[in-house]
């Protein structure tokens, strides 16, 4: 159990040192990467201004795609691999990493404290910090947490179709932010990157931990 959180530890120290990185940068308000967001942000938002439908749509899918309906979704699945498939370990290995990342993510905002875009005609106005984006980081950390989850029980064509169909809803998720002028390019992608971080360090610590637990049992049957 020790082996798998410390190599878990480990790895997310490792797979986040971009994120911080980032985090940095985004924090100086003259860096070029501020400039070229803050131009992205408001072609993206002037496109949205001239597009109801397209506004209407970006809102439905911002709602949809908040970390407490994701992560709900996310816990039924856990409890069907658990109960329909058997698989307690990896279902509750799945939950709390949901649940982790979710409020690490969260705590990030609070450290680096990037203001959110300011625009002279806001298309909608959300309170809280920019960087990193919640909903770009609980969607690539839930879209990996349970791709990972489901992938024994996937066959040849499910294991190209769930990760294109995951990294699609990802990809949306993150340009509805910027399109709804509520974060960033910068801060989307380092949600991507900060919850992808959190998921795959997570599964490394799980694979080490389930190993370890394995080992006796296969011992004990040579």
């Amino acid at each position: 159990m020790r082996r798998g959180v410390a190599r878990a530890a480990g790895a997310a120290t490792v797979f986040s040192i971009p994120v911080i990185a980032l985090a940095l940068v985004v924090s100086m308000p003259e860096s070029p990467l501020v400039v070229f967001d803050q131009r992205l942000v408001q072609a993206a938002t002037d496109i949205t201004r001239t597009n109801p439908e397209l506004r209407q749509a970006l809102i439905l899918w911002q709602e949809a795609f908040q970390g407490r309906w994701v992560n709900l979704v996310g816990t039924g699945l856990c409890v069907w691999v658990w109960r329909r498939h058997g698989l307690p370990a990896r279902a509750l290995w799945a939950f709390l990493t949901l649940m982790v990342s979710w409020n690490l993510e969260l705590g990030m905002k609070l450290v680096v404290q990037r203001p959110r875009p300011i625009l002279e005609d806001a298309v909608v106005l959300v309170p809280g910090y920019s960087f990193p984006s919640g909903h770009a980081a609980n969607a690539a950390s839930a879209g990996l947490t349970l791709t990972l989850l489901v992938w024994p029980l996937l066959g040849a064509r499910a294991r190209i179709a769930v990760p294109a169909v995951v990294m699609a809803l990802v990809l949306c998720t993150a340009l509805d932010r910027v399109f709804l002028g509520v974060h960033y390019p910068g801060d989307v992608i380092g949600g991507i990157a900060l919850g992808s971080a959190l998921a795959g360090a997570s599964y490394l610590g799980y694979q080490s931990w389930n190993a370890a637990a394995a080992a006796p049992a296969d011992e004990v049957g040579e």
